[in-house]
Order: C-alpha cells, then sequence, then structure tokens
C-alpha cells in the first residue's frame, strides 16, 4: 500500500469562502473512544480549486493535547512509522505494528515496547503506569498528519485496527482538530475505485457533492464546472 500515491482535488463552486476538511472513519477500528481528527485542511475561495495528496502510510502520533474533545488540536510532538502487517517491534527505521509510549522525567517518548500476542493487520500502543490522566493523547496517522486519536492514560493497552474510509466536508477547520462527527453538515464520502488514484470533488452552488474519477470527468461535466464557476463569481463580484 504505502508508496502509491493518492490525490483529491476539490473544486468550490460554491458561492461560500470555506475550509476544505479530510477526515476519516472507521466504526471498525476496535477502540470505543476514538476520536476522527481533520486530517488535512485548506481554504478555498469560490471558484478554486485545492489538492490534496497522500499516501498509505500508517505512524504513531502523540499530542499534549489537554483533555481530548472536540475543538481541542492534536499537534503530533513525535511522529513514529507504522505498518501493521509488520509484527516486529517498531524502531525508528522501520515501522512495526506495536510501540510503548513512556512518560518518565516530565516527557513522553515513544519506546520500543512488544505486545503481547500482536497479530497482522492491528496497531498496538502500550501505555506505561505513569502516564498522566488528561494531558495526553495517543493515536495513529497517515502520510505523516494524525487521523484518529484517543485519551492517554495509565497501564493501558490500546489497539487501532484501521479500515478507513475518507471523507470530505466544508466548513470551518483546522488541520488537526479534534472533530464532532455529528456536528459536520453536508460530507460527503470519497472512495477510490480499483485501480484508480486520482479523484476530483466538486461543490455546487447549491451547496451538493459531486465525486468522480478525474480521468473520468467528460467534456459535459467540465463544461458544468466552468459555468458553475462563472456563476459564482458573478455571484462574489456583485
Amino acid at each position: 500500500m504505502a508508496g502509491t500515491q493518492y490525490t483529491l482535488r476539490v473544486i468550490n463552486n460554491s458561492t461560500n469562502f470555506v475550509d476544505m476538511c479530510m477526515y476519516q472513519e472507521d466504526p471498525n477500528i476496535g477502540n470505543p473512544n476514538v476520536l476522527s481528527l481533520a486530517w488535512f485542511a485548506k481554504p478555498a475561495f469560490p471558484t478554486t480549486t485545492v489538492v490534496f495528496r497522500w499516501t498509505v502510510d500508517y505512524s504513531f502520533l502523540w499530542s499534549e493535547t489537554g483533555e481530548l474533545v472536540p475543538g481541542a488540536f492534536f499537534d503530533a510532538s513525535q511522529i513514529w512509522p507504522a505498518d501493521p502487517a509488520n509484527i516486529a517491534p517498531s524502531t525508528p527505521v522501520k515501522g512495526g505494528n506495536q510501540i510503548g509510549l513512556d512518560f518518565k522525567g516530565g516527557a513522553y517518548n515513544f519506546t520500543s515496547t512488544p505486545a503481547a500476542n500482536p497479530q497482522a493487520g492491528t496497531l498496538y500502543v502500550k501505555e506505561n503506569d505513569q502516564i498522566p490522566l488528561k494531558q495526553a493523547s495517543v493515536g495513529i496517522g497517515m502520510s505523516g498528519a494524525g487521523t484518529f486519536a484517543v485519551q492517554a492514560q495509565p497501564r493501558t493497552n490500546l489497539t487501532f485496527t484501521p479500515h478507513p474510509v475518507y471523507y470530505l466536508a466544508a466548513g470551518t477547520f483546522a488541520a488537526g482538530e479534534v472533530l464532532d462527527i455529528g456536528s459536520i453538515s453536508n460530507p460527503t464520502d470519497v472512495r477510490f475505485p480499483a485501480g484508480v488514484f486520482s479523484m476530483t470533488a466538486t461543490l455546487s452552488e447549491g451547496n451538493a457533492w459531486t465525486v468522480v474519477p478525474t480521468k473520468g470527468l467528460n467534456a459535459v461535466e467540465h463544461k458544468q464546472i466552468i459555468a458553475d464557476q462563472r456563476r459564482a463569481l458573478a455571484g462574489a463580484t456583485r
């Protein structure tokens, strides 16, 4: 999986200045307390396009978030390569599927702590007994940015079994923000068909989403996009 670059072009044909935000959801991730993070976010004026690019390579991350609640920010203080398929203990050179989160001398740090009976396909975090309550969070990321986080606490073994689904929303967002998924209005899922690595999402003047393979955009769709952009521009300059 790692190494293949995915691209999502997002065209803002609405009449609003918005932040385009990509995030992930995974109802089967294996941890009921996990929260989704604003994975990527970019502002976009009407008639403009933003582009998101990533590879499917995982990582462990932690951040001193304080209490992990929607609206808080997860600014990763350490990013450690991870590979759900590699059951060898992680090292900074070659990612594995297990890690330890330590707290000594007033500082957090990832350590090479093996999990008990690790299984391929799952990511493991073992938290030591000195982890303070409600001061930090730990989670996983993709392509160097956080996607899911959970509140750190002592003597806890965390498991993440990722099968992510990509989502896109327009609104007010910042990268790393802890999201309240239920409050996001009008999101759209972004699914890549087999063998397709570039998709184009368009937000219309009526705030409706269309998501199609970039190569599948035909002449009629291109004309419609241009027409929507002109309408949005005309409305913005009145």
